[in-house]
């Protein structure tokens, strides 16, 4: 008689879990997630408007191939299953002196923009640092993002063998004294040090190395019909398919172990046995004993936390700016604009991102439209609301852009916190800063035996792919604890329901 197949829980419909759960069930695992809120998605969530619905969270999807992957995993194809569209553009910046610049896919036009917008030289210098995020992000894909265990030892080993990668990555400075040095226009340097809050780190405290960001982003930003929650939907329709089960508005009380391992989870009364747990949330729930006592050792706290946001979703008409899709509206000091932050205070010469979700492809749209504004925070920041909007409204007024209706409301620190328990707030994990901060997260594997991690506070870290990713190792390490092969092989198949 065949063993039964192995039943898996997986607390959290994130990007992370809900990739697991993919994975997981296009091996023959019985798999049911609980998740604590009403849809699938986490923090790659949206909220209702009078224009439609408006993502709330992630809006910026970069290096495609990890979907293309995840769903090939299961036999499936993720272009069957979603429409993206990479965008020519990969964000308009402005500055308060009157300077606009398009960074572009392509990178020779971004080049001939840097040059019409800052000269020669400028241009010059981002061919350089263009080469050289490159080279960091080609050397440490596959040490570092795509390794389940990533050790000081392989990247010093990948080090040694092509020692070039040195200077590249500039071990001892920080990515903002490693771009001011690369870029005579301290504008362009203060565009690519936004890059840490990508990862929620201060550009002064997060180590050069960060730079590659700016190649994933180079490699291609995506566009997803529908916005981003449909990646999500996606994700948890081809898993349903496949027999996983979804519960919503099921808060998981704790976790049980017996002999060491955990061996069930109960929710609403109901205890659900299982051969392994998987836990996509933020790993200071556990140490923080949100899921019993029994677990509480599995993962050590996780500090210092990166960084927070308030949030800006609302439909409006905007006037006096010509928006793309992605845009970033600079603060006028690049030398102080994140000193308040690495005190744990509100800024008050801040950038602002600003996302407006009908203007992918070059469309124009008239009438309302949908937005999402984003003010990085500190973690537990407990700024009033309504001076956190002033705060935002005054910006936005220095760049002569006005919405009507104006911002009324905002997702706070403190609503993150509450939405992410044991988060703080802090939207991206445990802190980006230090050149060894990338090894201090914890991996897919806690200290209870049986119990996995996955999520933007997990390595390979915050991100949307990155999250994902985190969710291949997952199963790659329960597989091979549970010595699991495959009980339902896939091959590619075309066709399935589509959520574009």
């Amino acid at each position: 008689m065949p063993s039964p197949a192995p039943h898996i829980v997986v607390i959290g419909a994130g990007i992370g879990g809900l990739a697991c759960a993919l994975r997981l069930s296009g091996t023959g695992a019985r798999v049911t997630v609980l998740e604590r809120h009403g849809a699938a998605g986490g923090k790659m969530r949206s909220v209702q408007s009078s224009a439609g619905p408006i993502d709330a969270g992630p809006t910026v999807l970069t290096m495609k191939h990890v979907f293309d992957t995840l769903f090939a995993s299961v036999g499936a194809r993720l272009d069957d299953h979603i429409t993206m569209t990479r965008e020519a553009m990969l964000a308009r910046h402005f500055w308060t002196d009157g300077t606009m610049l398009d960074l572009m896919h392509d990178r020779d036009q971004s080049a001939a923009n840097i040059h019409k917008a800052f000269g020669a030289t400028s241009a010059s210098d981002f061919s350089r640092f263009a080469d050289k995020a490159a080279r960091l992000f080609n050397a440490f894909e596959d040490p570092v993002m795509q390794s389940a265990t990533p050790t000081v030892g392989q990247m010093t080993a990948k080090v040694l063998g092509n020692p070039r990668l040195i200077p590249a990555m500039a071990p001892h400075k920080s990515l903002a004294r490693s771009l001011r040095q690369q870029f005579s226009d301290p504008r362009i340097a203060q565009l690519f040090a936004r890059y840490a809050t990508y990862v929620g780190g201060i550009p002064a405290l997060s180590p050069a190395l960060l730079s590659l960001i700016a190649h994933a982003e180079s490699n291609g930003v995506w566009h997803v019909k529908g916005g981003m929650h449909q990646l999500a939907r996606a994700i948890e329709t081809r898993a349903a398919s496949l027999g996983a089960t979804f519960h919503y508005n099921a808060h998981v009380d704790r976790i049980e172990t017996a002999n060491g391992s955990a061996t069930a989870v109960y929710y609403a009364g109901t205890r659900i046995s299982c051969d392994a747990v998987v836990f996509n949330g933020d790993p200071n729930a556990i140490a923080d004993d949100k899921l019993g006592a029994e677990v509480t050792t599995a993962v050590p706290p996780q500090h210092p936390r990166s960084l927070s946001a308030y949030v800006a979703t609302f439909a409006a008409t905007p006037n006096g700016l010509p928006l793309a899709a992605h845009n970033v509206l600079f603060a006028d000091n690049p030398a102080t604009e994140y000193a308040p932050l690495a005190r744990g205070k509100m800024q008050t010469d801040p950038t602002l991102y600003i996302c407006a979700q009908d203007r992918f492809g070059y469309q124009a749209p008239q009438g309302a439209e949908r937005f999402e504004i984003i003010l990085n925070a500190p973690p537990n920041d407990t700024t009033e609301t309504q001076r956190c909007i002033t705060l935002i409204t005054r910006r936005l007024h220095s760049f002569g852009l006005n919405f009507s209706p104006a911002i009324t409301t905002l997702t706070t620190p403190r609503d993150f916190g509450q939405m992410f328990p044991a988060s703080h707030g802090s939207l991206y994990g445990r802190s980006p800063h230090g050149m060894m901060a990338a090894f201090k997260r914890p991996t897919a594997r806690t200290k209870i035996k049986g119990l996995y991690l996955v999520g933007g506070g997990v390595h390979p870290g915050a991100g949307v792919p990155m999250a994902a990713l985190s969710g291949q190792h997952a199963v790659a390490a329960i597989m091979q604890d549970l010595h699991l092969t495959s009980m339902s092989p896939q091959a590619a198949t075309h066709g399935g329901m589509s959520t574009a």
